[in-house]
């Protein structure tokens, strides 16, 4: 049972990792955030997913559904769940520059991929998600 365990959290950081790699090749980290526009929180996600890829998306929604509450209702921050193997998601996969399962903190240049976070403690430790994700989302607002 142990070595079940150990296995799906290896394979869960190489899902994770595997997805950094292929955002990587498209574009590099941005330290400057430019324009005043909102903040883009977009889980992106093929037509298959697992418990854990259903608890990352519901984990990020609810973050910032519940700790930016006034700006969301302003329009400075927003979360988008995109299938990617669908067309639409494809688009919008193709304007933020990546092609694989991914949660994406995007404002202007800057795109910061946060999905191994997810992956490793929105199910376990979702109040180590939020603050991960509070502090990603606290720099750029």
């Amino acid at each position: 049972m142990r070595s079940l365990v150990q296995s799906l959290l290896v394979l869960m950081l190489f899902i994770g990792m595997s997805c950094n790699s292929q955002q990587s090749n498209k574009q590099s980290e941005v330290v400057a955030v430019t324009g005043d526009g909102p903040v883009e929180v977009i889980y992106f996600h093929g037509t298959s997913r697992c418990v854990t890829c259903k608890t990352v998306e519901e984990e990020a929604k609810t973050n910032v559904a519940v700790l930016y509450a006034d700006q969301v209702s302003a329009g400075k921050i927003s979360f988008a769940s995109v299938n990617i193997d669908e067309p639409a998601g494809k688009a919008i996969a193709d304007r933020v520059g990546i092609d694989g399962q991914c949660l994406m903190i995007v404002k202007g240049d800057h795109k910061e991929n946060i999905i191994t976070d997810g992956f490793m403690y929105a199910v376990r430790q979702p109040e180590k998600f939020r603050e991960i994700m509070k502090e990603k989302l606290d720099k750029l607002l």
